[in-house]
């Protein structure tokens, strides 16, 4: 791992500098070179970098273009236009589409990490082995005398203070301490690990059949339940996607049950959000009763776990793996096979697909695979967790991932309406920030839309990504082309928003939300009640995960949340890919914008005790990495 830097001098002239080619003879030894890049003295006096950024192995070559970023219509020479093509044929020999499993997006044509390309890969494979780390963070929280203690229940909710105390922090403290209030409960729809459910509830839905007087106790403005649906005030959740998933079953001695619950949700007049009616499957009837915050202690309580049950499931299987890790790969694939070095939205993209491909290929080698770690706690694990992403990928937009767009879907908007909904607030100012500096980039290589549209390299980039990445799937509005700056702008915003923000959004918060288990419980070991009135305290333990499956989540949302070491974060491109003046002041400007965003976000959250700092850019890293 050491560096070096080396002089060559050349006394012949070689006339203009083209090109610059690397070679590395094969020895017995793995010798695997780092190049970071060459700079040329001319004669003159001048200095010509040459970008590598790329490891030089066995009997291979490199061969480099100078930094200068150039759309394919801009190189005119037979040279240039060759160079290009050659580029992206070796590259789409090497980052090839394979299907996982029928109905995902598409992902790299690789079962191991070691056989990936050398320059998407870790530096130290074992940095990233989940079956070390989930071990390890077992071992550091002091919890391993409990993890292979499956089917043995917990004795109280105090009793899971046992593998809580070594590991607390300001929120998940905040959490174990007021977990069964409701303001908790409906707080985490807003700015908790999963904060992209709720949605502003227009009209009750049939299957759903609340009435005024089952709600009346908990209406504060004199008004019936269908006047303050009128008024703005109901939200709703809906886990349908969770309907008949099959439940995990690869541990014949503890059944395991899922449920899909409908929940309403209240703004009172302090505009905080209240859980007011659940439902836990989604066909009313008898056996289906709705649950209210009128009822038994124990009835409610076990009601609202049901629901933070299932938005783990959701949170874990769509919100993070599907719509932040698969999504981000399609985009890096795509990238590395239809966009050469030289083409500046290459070099724009490159420190957002960062180990993106690595870290989801050591997933599916270790993680979500048949009989992986994530079938040892999670009641969507044996196959759940696949059929979740195939139904999810049947709804999800291009739209969707527009975050403006994503919040106005939901009617969610509007910060006098909500104005403690700290993801939409801290999410739109990054939104924009990434904007202007995507705007400032593309504005220096493109004058016009017939530039964008003549640009066949960045036409087929999408093209790949819709096309074979997404599966064309139908109805999911992402493009095949583009044809405006605007819309050129809009999608790279998307691209580096998605693996940066959106991911830290909903990740790094899980050991905060998630590590009180019966506020997040991966799995369910009873099935969900089917009558109010005698649900005991003694049910609800017997249902939470017992001792083993909570310590293997507990591990689990400790490792997923830190962040790799010498991380990146948000604005930060060590690795110069650009040499132009213009870019590197346009980055100067990105990292003062999110300097200004993660002040306003340090202010705000000055005396909290509930402190919201996932869209911090400062704790963004560029990348899905972890």
């Amino acid at each position: 791992m050491s560096v070096d830097s080396y002089d060559v001098n050349v006394t012949e002239d070689l006339g203009e500098i083209q090109l610059v080619k690397i070679e590395k003879r094969k020895y017995w030894v793995h010798d695997d070179w780092y190049c970071k890049y060459i700079t040329v003295k001319t004669p003159g006096g001048e200095y010509v970098e040459f970008p590598c950024y790329r490891w030089v192995t066995d009997d291979k070559e490199i061969v480099l273009r100078d930094g200068k970023a150039r759309l394919p219509q801009n190189d005119k020479t037979r040279l240039a236009k060759q160079h290009r093509r050659k580029e992206l044929e070796t590259r789409q020999k090497l980052y090839r589409w394979k299907e996982w499993h029928p109905g995902f997006p598409m992902s790299i044509d690789a079962n191991a990490h070691k056989e990936l390309p050398r320059d998407i890969q870790f530096d130290s494979e074992k940095g990233v082995d989940f079956i070390l780390n989930y071990t390890k963070a077992i071992e550091n929280l002091y919890v391993n005398r409990f993890m292979h203690m499956f089917q043995s229940s917990w004795s109280d909710f105090a009793d899971f203070e046992r593998i809580f105390v070594r590991i607390s922090n300001t929120i998940s403290e905040y959490v174990m301490q007021h977990w069964q209030e409701d303001f908790m409960f409906g707080y985490q729809f807003l700015n908790g690990c999963n904060p992209v459910i709720i949605k502003k509830c227009t009209a009750l839905p049939e299957k759903f059949p609340v009435t005024h007087e089952m709600v009346e106790l908990c209406l504060e403005r004199n008004l019936t339940l269908e006047e303050e649906i009128k008024e703005g005030n109901v939200y709703i959740a809906d886990y349908e996607m969770l309907e008949d998933v099959t439940p995990n079953s690869t541990d014949p001695c503890t059944i395991q049950y899922l449920a899909a619950p409908i929940c309403l949700l209240y703004k009172n007049s302090e505009n905080k959000i209240l859980p007011i009616a659940i439902q836990l499957g989604q066909i009313p009837g008898e056996n289906n009763p709705i649950f209210l915050p009128s009822d038994a202690k124990y009835d409610w309580i076990l009601a609202k776990i049901w629901v933070r049950s299932s938005d783990f499931h959701i949170h874990q299987t769509v919100t993070h793996l599907l719509r932040t890790h698969l999504i981000s790969e399609v985009f890096g694939i795509a990238m590395f096979r239809q966009l050469p070095a030289v083409h500046p939205i290459f070099k724009l993209l490159i420190p957002h697909v960062r180990f993106t491909i690595a870290i989801n290929t050591k997933a599916r080698e270790q993680l979500i695979c048949e009989c992986g770690l994530f079938d040892k706690a999670n009641a969507t694990g044996g196959g759940g967790h696949v059929q979740l992403v195939q139904r999810a990928m049947k709804d999800f937009t291009y739209q969707s991932m527009i975050f403006p767009e994503a919040i106005k879907l939901r009617e969610m908007e509007s910060q006098e309406e909500l104005p403690y909904f700290f993801y939409r607030d801290d999410g739109m100012r990054v939104w924009e920030v990434v904007k202007r500096f995507v705007t400032d980039v593309v504005n220096i290589y493109y004058d016009s839309d017939e530039s964008v549209q003549n640009d066949e390299e960045i036409q087929a980039f999408v093209k790949d990504v819709s096309v074979f990445g997404m599966q064309d799937t139908e109805n999911s509005g992402f493009p095949k082309t583009i044809k405006t700056l605007e819309k050129l702008i809009e999608y790279l915003t998307v691209v580096i928003f998605t693996a940066s923000a959106q991911h830290a959004a909903v990740n790094f918060g899980q050991y905060d939300w998630c590590s009180w288990i019966p506020n997040s419980p991966p799995t369910m070991r009873r099935p969900p009640p089917t009558e109010k009135g005698v649900t005991t305290i003694e049910f609800i333990i017997e249902s939470l995960p017992d001792r083993g499956r909570s310590c293997w989540h507990l591990g689990a949302v400790w490792a997923l949340s830190q962040f790799q070491e010498n991380e990146l974060f948000l604005g930060m491109y060590p690795d110069e890919h650009f040499i132009e003046k213009p870019v590197k002041q346009a980055m100067a400007r990105f990292r003062k914008n999110l300097d200004e965003v993660a002040s306003i976000i340090k202010e705000r959250n000055k005396n909290k005790k509930l402190p919201y700092y996932y869209f911090s850019p400062d704790r963004v890293p560029n990348s899905v990495a972890v």
